[in-house]
């Protein structure tokens, strides 16, 4: 039948015969690049062919054992990290968020005191903040009659503000600023205000030493804050971020007390760090709310979407579009949510699996410091005169912040990856070259050596196999069910 024309096809055609098989395993064995085996097949001598053989064997062994460490290598994901200092003719400048350290207008809050702990519980969500309970009676009276209250709108109009009483000096690079050269932010320090934020032209310094010179008056008359929530120091707070970047205070903020000149120094550092599994970072995460990825502004937008979801309302100080917390709902809903996104783990910063995990490339201004006492003499004679304050006045008030590049440089830190594909394949190749004299031909060989061994396999078996019954095609020699019933009735 099928069967035994399919059989005769493969024995004729595709199988060769045994001397013919042998014949090939011989060729193959003699005229491969794999070093070594034809000199086990060739060698007369058994003695011979045993040292050979054990020669191959050895030098094989080592070789996989060789390439299966650099696969366990490579799939452990190695980094190293490169440090590259470029020097440049100019550079940008950062952004500088500057802050009073006494946040409100002294007749503002005379009879209101409660207005400091508010702003702390509004602020709650960017920095912790826990309300102690003598306070709470106090608050919730407050609350109760005070529904309609606008902290937001109280602290725009009655916190710290920005003009030519406060800032009395401002000079970038020889050139004259002014007040309307920065941009107003919300902090957990109330209103706050940027040097070079996001929507000015970029601003550039081409020689170190110069930069950012400012004097502010810090007007301690005029705005105060609470000792007994721990704001006790007077003069101003400021951070160097990215104009790209929102503000981060909350234990990163450098301080200028009254009566001081502080010279700031910074450098420009860039962080590169792969992508997981070689590094944290995850290059498809976007935020909707800010133009670049940061872990501040990631941290931020997942807190709002929480918030949202449990109060109904956005605080004014996340970012987002949404109605408006009251004070009620920031007391009653937002303050305990955010206590629940902190101890559940909600929000989480740090690795690959976390809400917000590494920025694949992250700027930095790492900054170093010096103080000295503000004014001489001479100085102190000359601004008393100009402000007709008194001598006391000066150095209880006036705080000089000079902020500059320390070099036209910026140091890129970039985390690379100790061991690519293409250097694995050279690894593996070097390896297989060395031990065994093997190469990607080699390889090919012997692939089609396996393969032709396994098509003569497939044919023995097929040869094997046992005739298939014709259950369903009765031969033409063979009677049908109705001759053999006609035969019947015949009889």
């Amino acid at each position: 039948g099928i069967l035994e024309k399919i059989r005769s096809y493969l024995i004729k055609k595709l199988l060769p015969h045994l001397e013919d098989r042998r014949k090939y395993h011989r060729e193959f064995a003699s005229s491969t690049s794999f070093h070594g085996v034809h000199n086990v097949v060739q060698t007369q001598s058994k003695t011979r062919k045993v040292l050979w053989l054990l020669v191959v064997v050895g030098c094989l062994a080592i070789a996989i054992w060789q390439i299966c460490s650099r696969f366990i290598y490579y799939f452990s994901w190695p980094t190293t990290t490169t440090v590259v200092i470029q020097y440049v003719e100019n550079v940008k400048f950062p952004a500088v968020t500057f802050c009073n350290l006494n946040r409100f207008q002294a007749h503002a809050v005379s009879n209101l005191k409660i207005i400091f702990l508010i702003w702390n519980i509004v602020s709650g969500v960017l920095q912790k903040f826990a309300v102690q309970d003598k306070y709470s009676q106090e608050l919730n009276d407050f609350l109760l009659g005070n529904q309609n209250f606008s902290i937001k709108e109280f602290t725009k109009k009655n916190g710290f503000y920005l003009n030519s009483s406060t800032l009395l000096e401002c000079e970038f690079f020889g050139k004259p600023c002014y007040p309307q050269d920065f941009e107003h932010v919300f902090t957990e320090y109330g209103n706050c205000f940027t040097f070079n934020h996001n929507d000015l032209p970029a601003r550039k310094v081409s020689l170190s030493g110069r930069g950012l010179h400012l004097l502010f008056d810090v007007q301690q008359e005029q705005f105060t804050d609470e000792p007994a929530l721990g704001y006790t120091d007077a003069g101003i707070t400021f951070v160097t971020h990215s104009p790209k970047e929102l503000p981060r205070f909350d234990g990163l903020g450098l301080l200028t007390p009254v009566g001081m000149h502080a010279q700031v120094a910074i450098r420009q550092l860039k962080s590169i760090i792969q992508e997981y599994p070689w590094g944290e970072c995850k290059p498809d995460i976007k935020l909707q709310y800010h133009k670049i990825y940061s872990t501040n502004g990631c941290l931020q937008e997942c807190k709002a979407r929480y918030i949202q979801d449990w109060c109904g309302c956005l605080p004014f100080i996340l970012p987002g579009n949404g109605t408006e917390c009251d004070l009620l709902k920031f007391y009653n809903c937002v303050y305990p949510a955010v206590y629940d996104i902190e101890i559940k783990g909600l929000c989480t910063v740090g690795t690959h699996n976390s809400t917000c995990p590494a920025p694949c490339e992250e700027m930095d201004y790492p900054t170093t410091v010096t103080y000295s006492s503000f004014g001489g003499e001479k100085a102190i004679k000359y601004f008393s005169a100009k402000l007709k304050k008194s001598p006391e006045y000066i150095r209880q008030n006036l705080v000089r912040i000079d902020i500059k590049y320390h070099d036209l440089s910026y140091k890129i830190t970039q985390q690379q990856k100790a061991l690519t594909i293409s250097e694995l394949l050279a690894d593996v190749g070097g390896q297989l070259g060395l031990f065994c004299g093997a190469s990607m031909i080699t390889i090919i060989e012997l692939l089609e050596y396996i393969f032709t061994n396994f098509c003569w396999m497939c044919i023995f078996l097929l040869l094997k196999a046992p005739e298939m019954p014709q259950w369903n095609n009765p031969s033409q020699n063979q009677p049908t069910h109705k001759e053999k019933k006609k035969g019947i009735q015949e009889c």
